[in-house]
């Protein structure tokens, strides 16, 4: 009788059940249907980090720099193509963002599909000319090369081949992106320089004494005069003299863009370097558009040299 009375209690609940779960079923499908927006979920975002740092053992110092990671960075996992962008002289590691806009730039011009998605990287350089020193004791060429690049690529989804590497930049930075595609072509697809500043020896060698001795003394030579500033260290590190010098098979293994505005007091030395160019039959793009030194030249710029860079990312 106990077992009868049990099974008879489980069989009562089973059925109690079962009408409460066919009640809730039959109120889901006779409730009003809510005919309101559905949820959209948010476009993928640009991400912007700033001022991050690496600690250099070369330098002995921390290195900052800024990054720009494309809408899709997050919810991919490609990789993509990289473009160092330098500041200029005095400049940081925010230049090219707080005066420059890239960011912005460059986002706008990605979901636009001019440009197709890449990191932009912007490394901090006080005023080193993105060059090792003449005594040895200030090597941002070689942290850039041996420290900086490796780090990126261990860092972020970049893609690590050459031609997926490009360089980049304004003035100082201009000179830099020059000098490191020169130096390093089996490093640089391509390289974009913005009103750089080149200098012929002349324009070294008659400087003004102080001017000299604050811009470029610990670079080339220490504090001397006239002819005495045109070092082998300033020679090796002078654009205009690596275009006359270089190998012709490294000058040619980069695409070499160059804009430098009319007004600019450099636009002589980048006319110059355009002729040693041409000279030697290197292949490269030269613009002069009406500007002077200016954050408005480069900001208009900046478009025109990324989509030149572009080209070497993309296949015809």
């Amino acid at each position: 009788m106990k077992l009868r009375s049990l099974f008879l209690s489980a069989l009562f609940l089973l059925w109690v059940l079962t009408a409460q779960a066919q009640s809730r079923r039959r109120s889901q499908l006779t409730a009003p249907q809510n005919n309101g927006p559905v949820p959209v979920v948010s476009a993928p975002e640009a991400h912007l980090l700033e001022s991050l740092r690496l600690n250099s053992s070369l330098l002995n110092q921390a290195v900052k720099y800024s990054i720009y990671l494309p809408p899709d960075y997050y919810v991919s996992n490609r990789r993509y193509p990289v473009v160092y962008l330098l500041h200029g002289y005095t400049d940081n590691e925010t230049g090219w963002v707080q005066f420059g806009e890239a960011n912005r730039i460059v986002d706008e011009k990605i979901r636009s599909g001019e440009l197709p998605p890449m990191i932009i990287v912007m490394p901090d350089a006080g005023v080193t000319w993105y060059m090792n020193d003449y005594l040895g004791k200030v090597r941002y060429e070689d942290m850039f090369v041996q420290e900086f690049i490796p780090h990126i690529d261990s860092m972020y989804r970049t893609r690590t081949q050459r031609e997926y590497r490009a360089v980049s930049g304004l003035s100082m930075g201009g000179h830099g992106s020059l000098l490191l595609a020169m130096h390093h072509p089996d490093l640089f697809g391509s390289c974009a320089a913005l009103s750089a500043a080149v200098f012929t020896e002349e324009g070294i060698a008659t400087t003004p004494d102080e001017q000299y001795d604050q811009v470029f003394a610990a670079l080339f030579s220490g504090p001397v005069k006239g002819e005495e500033r045109i070092t082998t260290h300033f020679k090796r590190n002078s654009p205009l003299t690596l275009a006359r010098s270089a190998p012709e098979n490294d000058l040619k293994k980069v695409r070499w863009y160059m804009d430098c505005g009319d007004d600019d007091f450099l636009s002589a030395a980048n006319a110059q370097l355009h002729i040693e160019l041409l000279k030697r039959k290197i292949p490269h793009e030269y613009r002069v558009r009406d500007g002077a030194h200016t954050w408005t030249y480069w900001r208009t710029g900046l478009p025109d040299a990324l989509s030149f860079i572009a080209r070497s990312f993309q296949r015809e």
